[in-house]
């Protein structure tokens, strides 16, 4: 089937459905939840050198989230092979960790989730493997600069499309293309909770922020045109004109004193 581990714009779907705010304990949990998916994903990145595997880089993760008292939030859901997601390159979303060597040059994208006392975490990153040039370097520099605007946007008595429009309004006028078809997500004791948050919109629309809900936010920046297709395995999405692709997450919670980001070590 074709993954979800970031969902699609769905028309009819369960994200039409009120938002579930969380109170001051299922915050904290999820604060737990993105305190270790932050380590985990330090940790793998800090292992990543020319020459290892993705299956390695996802078994570092594995370790690291399970050395925490957690449980790896990707692994199994929807059927997902693996603890993390991870793309190269011209792959957007949903690589699946093997054999595949890591090379100097490559864009790695790492994403991944983490189970605290039944709460989600969602957090990706990316970064280049030993050689980089300007163009990378760009490209990484504006997806998590898009994410800092997006998250700044997300305020009490905002909309969903003041994120949107933050996230698009950073981004186009860089000559770069935001990904349409795959968006950011509510998140709590489901991975994907309503309201989904596009990467693209007006500000002003859209459900309003109120205090207690908690999004992933998680801007998708192609070098190229932003049409994907998803691979034979039915789950990597890749850009369809194989561009480059960047891609950072957080989860975020509304408060009253502004945007927390609970993805943070």
């Amino acid at each position: 089937m074709n993954s979800e581990s970031t969902p699609k714009i769905v028309s009819g779907s369960n994200f039409a459905l009120s938002p579930v705010l969380k109170t001051r304990l299922e915050l904290q949990a999820m604060r737990e939840a993105g305190r270790v998916v932050a380590f985990a994903v330090r940790k793998a990145f800090d292992a990543l050198e020319q020459g290892i595997t993705t299956r390695e880089m996802d078994s570092i993760a594995r370790e690291a989230i399970e050395s925490e008292g957690a449980k790896p939030g990707f692994l199994g859901l929807y059927g997902f092979p693996a603890t993390a997601c991870i793309s190269i390159n011209e792959e957007i979303v949903h690589g699946i960790p093997g054999d595949r060597i890591v090379r100097s040059g490559d864009l790695v994208t790492l994403d991944c989730g983490a189970l605290v006392d039944g709460y989600n975490s969602d957090y990706a990153m990316t970064k280049v493997v030993g050689d980089s040039t300007r163009e990378k370097d760009d490209l990484i520099d504006t997806t998590r600069e898009s994410l800092e605007a997006g998250i700044n946007a997300a305020r009490h008595g905002n909309r969903i499309g003041d994120i949107s429009n933050a996230i698009e309004t950073y981004v186009v006028p860089r000559s770069y293309e935001l990904v349409r078809e795959y968006v950011g997500h509510g998140i709590g004791k489901r991975l994907h909770e309503p309201p989904q948050v596009p990467n693209l919109g007006k500000s002003g629309q859209g459900l309003e922020l109120q205090v207690g809900l908690v999004l992933a936010i998680e801007p998708m920046v192609n070098v190229g045109g932003w049409q994907t297709r998803t691979l034979d395995d039915e789950w990597t999405v890749v850009t369809a004109d194989g561009s480059l692709s960047c891609h950072f997450e957080h989860t975020v919670a509304i408060t009253e004193d502004g945007p927390l980001v609970l993805t943070v070590e």
